[in-house]
C-alpha cells in the first residue's frame, strides 16, 4: 500500500512527507484493518510534522480524521463487521480503569493513545486501527464530508459546550477554519448569536454565508458582550484581546492541541470571574453526540479535496490560511 511517511519533522515548505510503499500485516487482536476511502487534514496533523509536538514515534503515518470500510478482523474482534463503513478520529485508546477512565473522561487519561501520533494513521491507503476506536457515520454524509466531522466536528462541539453557551446565548469564534466552520453552524442549530473574529476577507465571507451575525477583527468590539468564546487560533497573543470581549462570569475555551506562549496580562482581563480554560481532546460521548446531530441538522463541511499523493501541499495551504473549510486527502483506490 501507499502511505505519506514523516521521518523526521521539519516545516511544511520543506516537503518532509514521502510517499512510500508500505507493507500492511493483518490487524492484531482486537484491531480492525480499514481500507481508507477519506483522511481529513488537520492542524494537528500540521503541528505534528513540524516538530510543535513531541513525538512519541518515528517514523510516522499521520491522519487521524479517517473515513473507510473494514476489510479485516483481528482476533477477538466481534464488531465492527466486515464490509462497515466506519470513522476513525483522534482518541484510539484509553486504559479503561483510571479515575479519569471510569468518570467517562478518557480524553484526559494519562496513557491514552492517539491515531496518527502514537500509531499509524489515516494518509495511507490502508491502516490497522482498534475496534474499540471506530464510531458509525451517518448515512446523510458521504466519505469525504464525513472526515472533517471526526476532528474539527467533535472538537469543535467539545469547545463549545465547554464555553458553556447556552441556547440562544451569544458566541465568539476566534479563528475561522474547519473546526470553526463546523462549530458555526452546531451553533446557529442551538440558536445562538455568533460572532466571528477573524482576519482574512475570504474567512469572513464564508462565516456570514453560513449566518454569523458579525465578523470583524479582535481589535474590533463585538456589537454584543459575549456569553463565551471558542479559540480556534495556534495564537497565544489573541487570548488577551478574547477575554476583552467577554461579559463578567463568561468563558474562553481553547480549543487547540498547541499553542504559542501566552504573553503577560493584567489581572483586570480576567476579573469579573472570567475563565480561561483548554480543551484536551474528546471522549466517546462527543464524538457519538456530533455524529448524531451532524446528521439532524445537517452539518455541511466545506471542503476543498487533494489526492493523497499532494499530502505536502495540502499542508502548505492549511498553514497559509488559503482552504475555505477543510481539507480532505482522497486515496483514490
Amino acid at each position: 500500500m501507499k502511505a505519506q511517511v514523516l521521518h523526521a519533522p521539519q516545516p511544511i515548505a520543506k516537503m518532509p512527507l514521502r510517499v512510500e510503499e508500505r507493507e500492511l500485516p493483518p490487524p492484531g487482536a482486537g484491531e480492525v484493518q480499514v481500507r481508507v476511502a477519506a483522511c481529513g487534514v488537520c492542524h494537528t496533523d500540521l503541528h505534528t510534522v513540524e516538530g510543535d509536538l513531541p513525538l512519541p514515534r518515528l517514523p510516522l503515518v499521520p491522519g487521524h480524521q479517517i473515513v473507510g470500510r473494514v476489510v479485516a478482523l483481528g482476533p477477538g474482534v466481534s464488531g465492527p463487521a466486515l464490509g462497515a463503513r466506519v470513522g476513525v478520529a483522534w482518541l484510539a485508546t484509553s486504559c479503561g480503569h483510571c479515575d479519569d477512565c471510569r468518570a467517562g473522561r478518557e480524553n484526559l487519561c494519562a496513557d491514552a493513545r492517539f491515531t496518527g501520533y502514537h500509531l499509524d494513521g489515516g494518509y495511507a491507503e490502508a491502516v490497522n486501527v482498534p475496534a474499540a476506536a471506530c464510531h458509525a457515520l451517518p448515512d446523510a454524509l458521504d466519505d469525504l464530508h464525513a472526515a472533517p466531522l471526526l476532528c474539527a466536528g467533535i472538537i469543535g462541539y467539545r469547545a463549545l459546550m465547554l464555553s458553556g453557551v447556552e441556547p440562544g446565548g451569544r458566541l465568539g469564534l476566534v479563528g475561522f477554519g474547519a473546526s470553526a466552520h463546523l462549530t458555526l453552524q452546531v451553533a446557529l442549530h442551538r440558536g445562538m448569536r455568533v460572532a466571528v473574529f477573524t482576519r482574512g476577507e475570504a474567512h469572513r465571507a464564508h462565516a456570514r454565508e453560513l449566518g454569523a451575525a458579525w465578523t470583524g477583527g479582535l481589535e474590533e468590539a463585538s456589537p454584543w458582550p459575549l456569553d463565551g468564546i471558542v479559540n480556534f487560533t495556534p495564537a497565544g497573543p489573541t487570548v488577551a484581546p478574547a477575554l476583552a470581549q467577554l461579559r463578567p462570569g463568561g468563558v474562553q475555551a481553547l480549543a487547540g492541541i498547541h499553542m504559542s506562549d501566552l504573553p503577560a496580562m493584567p489581572y483586570s482581563a480576567i476579573y469579573g470571574e472570567r475563565v480561561l480554560r483548554s480543551v484536551a481532546n474528546f471522549t466517546r460521548a462527543d464524538a457519538a453526540a456530533l455524529l448524531t446531530l451532524a446528521a439532524e441538522i445537517p452539518l455541511t463541511p466545506a471542503i476543498s479535496t487533494y489526492p493523497l499523493t499532494d499530502a505536502n501541499r495540502a499542508l502548505a495551504d492549511l498553514a497559509a490560511g488559503r482552504i475555505r473549510g477543510a481539507a480532505v486527502l482522497r486515496p483514490g483506490n
